[in-house]
């Protein structure tokens, strides 16, 4: 059993928690977030500590993220699918009542004039045939399959179903992960300020050490990282008897517009992405972009009420993609930008084997 501290308690932080846990390791988890909970409604400011998981949609769509994504995003997020469903399952199994986990598929959509981001994405699996073979084909729908399947989109958008995409409920899941890691001590309101081989540096308490030190802070690993915060926003609508039963995307010149729906007649809709480490309210112009997009879509949106709005930070390496990085006592996962939900469980599985063969070759060393 190895003594191992977690310097953040995101997506990564708490899923590996409670992957090192379950496999009996001692496991205190560092975070400044006041607990485990999601933000309350309203309480989200400037100075807010919370996770950037907290905020997202979770989508799963390594397809579609083809827009803007190369194809080792896809294939790890491929792989994450299948890791997330097999989470939710043993959570729910452990007891866990609130559902964790959706798979039906996604929807990409376009209007007419913005057929070519459309078509880049599925030119991306064409050209490249291993990627192809590793992933199911989108699945072009004209205007009766598109009606029978959502029929509360609007008519006349070009649409391609993404078979096998997913969505995780990611303030449930989040919750979950922390309540049910079994002898995980969680020091919240702490704030880590460095990470070395087997020590966390506390702010203004000092070196703690563990056999194993991990640094998944997100932005808040600056500097020891290139990191930079790109802002994210999204909004929460309540539409009662407006159907839709999977994630639909919209292709758009400006904005990479999602609608994700989720229990109780609710609607999560993002996301801009601003180069700006701004933690401040939604803007106005990214609410009435966003919600402009989002009643293109679903025109019965245009009744619902709007719950509440937020903001907050994606941790982006200069090349946007994830770094990992192990040597012994120390293990570092970042730069997840976009895709935290999408790659997690793929990069939390090949940075434990990465350092399980570490471990061998030492002790045969």
């Amino acid at each position: 059993m190895a003594r191992i501290g977690i310097a953040g308690a995101g997506v990564l932080g708490r899923l590996l928690a409670w992957q090192l846990s379950r496999a009996g390791h001692s496991v205190t988890v560092f975070d400044p977030a006041a607990g485990p909970e999601a933000p309350a409604t309203g309480s989200l400011s400037e100075h807010a500590a919370f996770a950037a998981g907290f905020t997202a949609a979770g989508m799963l769509s390594p397809i579609a993220e083809l827009d803007n994504a190369g194809p080792d995003i896809a294939r790890l997020g491929w792989r994450s699918l299948a890791l997330w469903r097999e989470v939710a399952d043993t959570l729910c199994a452990e007891g866990c009542s609130a559902p964790l986990f959706e798979q039906h598929g996604s929807l990409m959509l376009a209007h007419g004039s913005d057929l070519g981001a459309a078509r880049r994405v599925l030119a991306r699996l064409e050209t490249a045939p291993s990627l192809a073979a590793e992933l199911p084909a989108p699945q072009p729908l004209d205007r009766e399959a598109l009606a029978a399947l959502e029929p509360a989109l609007a008519p006349g958008l070009h649409a391609w179903l993404l078979p096998g995409e997913a969505q995780v409920m990611s303030r449930d899941m989040l919750h979950a992960l922390a309540v049910q890691a079994p002898n995980v001590h969680w020091c919240w309101g702490e704030r880590v300020e460095r990470v070395e081989p087997g020590v966390l540096h506390l702010m203004g308490e000092g070196p703690v050490r563990f056999d194993l030190a991990i640094d998944v802070r997100g932005v808040g690993a600056k500097p020891d990282l290139p990191l930079r915060g790109v802002r994210g926003e999204v909004i929460w609508l309540h539409a009662p008897g407006v159907p839709l039963q999977r994630p639909v995307r919209l292709l758009h010149p400006r904005h990479r517009v999602y609608i994700v729906p989720r229990p109780g007649d609710l609607f999560v809709v993002g996301a801009s992405e601003v180069e700006s480490e701004d933690r401040s309210p939604v803007s106005l112009r990214s609410a009435v972009e966003l919600m402009a997009a989002a009643q293109s879509v679903i025109p019965s949106l245009a009744e619902a009420r709007i719950v509440h709005m937020e903001a907050n930070l994606r941790p982006a390496l200069p090349d946007n993609e994830p770094h990992t990085h192990a040597e012994p006592g120390l293990l570092r996962i970042n730069g997840l930008f976009r895709h935290g939900w999408l790659l997690a469980p793929a990069l939390v599985q090949d940075a434990l084997a990465a350092l399980a063969n570490m471990e061998k070759a030492l002790a045969h060393a």
